[in-house]
């Protein structure tokens, strides 16, 4: 199927799915599997449970009629459709990744700009090649800003990732020792979170990484401000226009502290 004859179906739905258990009316069915899993097993059921269309890529389960939509690759399709999604709205996106405190960076960001704009951020941590397309296919033709986590295990993931939700703004909360079992070591972390870095710096996005003061909070602001250092900023984005600026604080331990400073040009 072209992707132009999915993404009519995806209009005339309520909303995607990909679990049986949470189906409204009208949704688009997406049948994916796994190693321990075949969502085309379920295909007949969630047409019963109200899906309007049901996409499967396994021709044994195929019927022929205009409820199934039979492609290549279930998942590949997800994906596609949400690249093409994207291509067709104007939300302005940020993505987020980092080895950790992405949750809570979003959960702030949302609770910041949603003062201001009509705002859509991951839900949960639905960070990753299934997760970001079910985000991206979330965003409405209001939707101001889309808020995107971004989670990896290995090189390119992130990249695969930005191609899909196609960033304007990156934040990198910081490089760490987590999932090592997939990077190999520190190095790699970093490389492969950096690869937002690179898809900005091609598409002359916006990207912040954190401020960090590596002090314990008995140090005074002066200490700080003396200390601190800065890792990297690139040129503003302006948002739908609107030239406001915003500033908070969080921490992620109590020898971290972190700010996100004012989108200031260089």
């Amino acid at each position: 199927m072209k992707i132009d004859q999915l993404y009519s179906a995806y209009l005339k739905s309520s909303k995607i799915c990909t679990d049986t258990r949470k189906i409204s009316i009208d949704v688009l069915f997406f049948c994916l599997h796994g190693e321990n899993f075949n969502g085309n097993q379920f295909a007949e059921e969630a047409l019963k449970l109200g899906a309007k269309h049901v996409v499967i890529d396994d021709s044994k389960y195929y019927i022929k009629n205009s409820n199934y939509i039979l492609v290549g690759n279930a998942l590949k399709a997800l994906q596609s459709l949400a690249k093409h999604h994207r291509s067709k709205i104007k939300a302005k996106v940020i993505a987020i990744t980092g080895s950790n405190g992405k949750t809570t960076t979003k959960e702030l960001l949302n609770s910041v700009l949603s003062k201001k704009y009509n705002v859509l951020a991951t839900q949960g941590n639905l960070n990753n090649h299934i997760g970001v397309p079910l985000t991206i296919l979330s965003l409405k033709k209001e939707t101001e800003i889309g808020i995107i986590e971004m989670g990896a295990n290995h090189l390119g993931e992130i990249k695969f990732l930005c191609g899909i939700a196609k960033p304007n703004i990156g934040y990198i909360t910081n490089f760490g020792k987590a999932h090592l079992e997939g990077f190999g070591n520190l190095k790699s972390v970093v490389k492969a979170k950096s690869e937002l870095y690179e898809f900005l710096k091609k598409t002359k996005g916006f990207v912040q990484i954190l401020t960090i003061w590596n002090f314990p909070r008995r140090k005074s602001g002066a200490d700080m401000e003396r200390e601190k250092k800065t890792v990297l900023s690139s040129r503003r984005v302006d948002l739908n226009g609107d030239d406001s600026k915003f500033v908070f604080f969080h921490y992620t331990e109590p020898s971290f502290y972190f700010i996100i400073h004012p989108l200031y040009p260089p």
